[in-house]
């Protein structure tokens, strides 16, 4: 392998990590939102830019979420904040909504996975921005048939957008009455509940050798994964230092622009604009 694409590609991903793991300690959301345009944008660069290379950008995302949000529960549970009555009951359609989105990344071709991307993440950055808290759907969490109805869908588009499922659980669950911090502790379990099946079934997706940057395996981009996942663990602690000097709010809403303007130039990107 060649120190020339090697070398800017191993200090473009550690930079990657690094902004990825401080936005996560810092607001606490999920670094799939943000890594999934980082890699796409790496890649391409470097000159790897094809039909298949969002399949990679959305399975390496979904990869580093296995550790981060193992690491999350853990921190959360230590609190007793998780609610595991909710991940286990969630758990069966979350799985196979996740194996779904899969077959359906199989299919797509890279426009479409960022126009995807992009439409879902613009109503992501605008439920950030406008949403208030004590907007309810009930006060309870939905009974057993509408959330074999949610639950799929939860794992589905977050594996459209190679996330974990706080970006549509933590909304979800507190419209249906769960307090924020256990709806924010019990999403992160989404994550590895989203992340195992799906991460498992893209090592098996078949990606050009000739378009595939060095250690992929499937879709999975092991070095991608490696060094994320090393400077996340670095540096989210001191994302969430910051966090608890600063007001949140004020953060979310900055985030929330950012996500905006990434979301919108990748659905432009998509659109051929």
């Amino acid at each position: 392998m060649q120190a020339e694409i090697l070398l800017p590609l191993l200090a473009l991903l550690l930079g990657i990590g690094a902004f990825a793991g401080i936005l996560a300690g810092l607001l606490g959301v999920g670094g799939g939102i943000v890594l999934v345009p980082a890699f796409f944008y790496t890649f391409s660069h470097l000159g790897y830019g094809s039909d298949e290379l969002m399949r990679i950008c959305l399975a390496t995302s979904l990869a580093t979420i296995i550790v981060t949000s193992a690491r999350s529960v853990h921190s959360h549970n230590k609190k007793g904040a998780v609610d595991w009555d909710i991940l286990k009951t969630w758990a069966p359609g979350i799985g196979i909504g996740a194996i779904v989105g899969v077959l359906a990344v199989a299919q797509l071709r890279s426009s479409a996975l960022q126009g995807i991307f992009g439409g879902l993440g613009i109503f992501i950055g605008l439920w950030m921005a406008f949403s208030k808290s004590e907007w309810r759907i009930a006060d309870e969490m939905p009974s057993p048939p509408t959330r074999m109805v949610l639950s799929p869908i939860v794992g589905f588009l977050s594996v459209l957008m190679g996330i974990g499922g706080g970006s549509f659980g933590v909304p979800l669950m507190t419209l249906y009455g769960t307090p924020i911090h256990r709806a924010v502790a019990t999403a992160a379990g989404f994550g590895a509940l989203i992340a195992i099946p799906s991460v498992v079934a893209f090592l098996f997706v078949p990606i050009s050798t000739e378009v595939r940057p060095p250690l992929t395996i499937g879709a999975v981009n092991l070095g991608a994964f490696a060094v994320v996942v090393c400077m996340t663990m670095i540096t989210a602690p001191i994302g969430a230092k910051i966090a608890h000097s600063l007001n949140p709010k004020p953060l979310k809403r900055v985030f929330a622009v950012f996500l905006l303007l990434v979301a919108g130039n990748m659905l432009r990107k998509s659109l051929g604009l």
